[in-house]
């Protein structure tokens, strides 16, 4: 068995199919796999740590954005296209694979579109609740679609019927027991904690507005709050301790740069505040958490808003768009949920419900399917 996979760009991407080839090499030890990417982001480095070999292709996307920078930006974006095409197809010849698997990012649109064409079994897995133009587009033509969401199918027009098997999250997520997570994080049983983060880079809207919820509900000796400022937000606790918010070890404020123990956090914690990316939502779902999702709309398709509304309709979270979000709403949102522990049990529940726990396993049986 010999399989190409193809993601770039964001851990989103490439998070889900590392899962899934891991689970296809556990099956088929002897099983030949190769990632596809791109040399610039960071697949270059997760692959290769993850024990797969990796091939790059040259290859950006379009500016959505018309200024005149942009505009000359996409022409050379277009003549990457056919670059890209053409180093795809000397892959795909050398290698000659059983099934290519496509997982998003710019990298997926060239090696899936280039695979269709030389007849090779494809797949594409979708992971947001409202597709890309590239998965729109190769959706029509490949042999199968695997999507996370069921609110996603509307949107495409597949050849065969979309099959649901969930996003790949990492088993330590599962495993994590909340007693032992608090007892560890120095967190009592009857106290509310609030996990709150922008992601690895730092959402700077998110980080302003935490400080001052944070400052304003600090007091409560109840509620403890644990917040990732990421590598933009340095200055946070510099900024609470002017306000003469006490943090660190011994306090109800820990603030952290990035949180490397998130199985812990989150199984210890009661209330998630968080972007609405499709990784991040699934491991909400597998704790089972009650969340504050405030959705990037710096994205495309503002596609965040879309996974964001899947959990909200589900009555399992509530979404504040930026455009809306001040201090004073989100300090009223969280006094509201971690003073209604009901609710917060309620939210988690129907988190959890959205949870597929075997979804590498349904990809790896979606795979093994194209070669029977």
């Amino acid at each position: 068995m010999k399989v190409i996979f193809a993601a770039g760009g964001t851990g989103g991407h490439i998070n889900p199919a590392l899962a899934a080839a891991g689970e296809l090499r556990r099956r088929h030890p002897d099983a030949e796999i190769l990632f596809i990417g791109t040399s610039d982001h960071m697949e270059s480095r997760l692959v290769p740590q993850a024990g797969f070999d990796f091939k790059t292709i040259t290859i950006s996307g379009f500016q959505r954005k018309l200024t005149v920078k942009n505009i000359i930006k996409n022409i050379k974006t277009l003549g990457l296209i056919v670059k890209s095409s053409s180093q795809t197809k000397k892959i795909l010849k050398e290698f000659n694979p059983d099934a290519v698997v496509g997982f998003g990012g710019y990298v997926s649109g060239p090696v899936v579109s280039t695979a269709v064409k030389m007849g090779i079994k494809t797949a594409i897995h979708e992971q947001n609740a409202f597709p890309g133009v590239t998965n729109k587009t190769l959706a029509k033509q490949v042999d199968r679609v695997m999507l996370t969401v069921e609110g996603a199918k509307k949107y495409l027009s597949p050849k065969n019927e979309p099959i649901i098997t969930g996003l790949p999250v990492r088993q330590s997520i599962f495993d994590a027991d909340r007693d032992f997570a608090r007892s560890k994080l120095g967190v009592s049983n009857d106290t509310v904690f609030v996990l709150s983060m922008g992601g690895s880079l730092g959402a700077k809207t998110i980080n302003e507005n935490m400080v001052e919820v944070i400052k304003t509900l600090h007091n409560d000796k109840n509620l403890f709050f644990m917040h990732s400022t990421g590598k933009y937000g340095k200055w946070v606790p510099d900024k609470l301790r002017e306000s003469g918010v006490e943090t660190g070890e011994g306090t109800n404020v820990i603030i952290r740069e990035y949180i490397d123990d998130m199985d812990m956090c989150l199984a210890a914690s009661d209330l998630v505040i968080s972007r609405a990316g499709a990784s991040s939502l699934s491991e909400i779902e597998a704790v089972g958490r009650a969340s504050v999702l405030i959705p990037s709309p710096n994205v495309a398709e503002n596609h965040q808003y879309h996974n964001a509304m899947a959990l909200v309709n589900s009555d399992a979270a509530r979404v504040i768009e930026e455009k809306d979000l001040t201090p004073e709403l989100l300090t009223q949102t969280v006094r509201e949920m971690t003073s209604d522990r009901d609710l917060l049990v309620r939210y988690g529940e129907n988190a959890k419900k959205l949870s597929i726990g075997d979804s590498a396993q349904r990809i790896c049986n979606v795979i093994e399917s194209l070669l029977n």
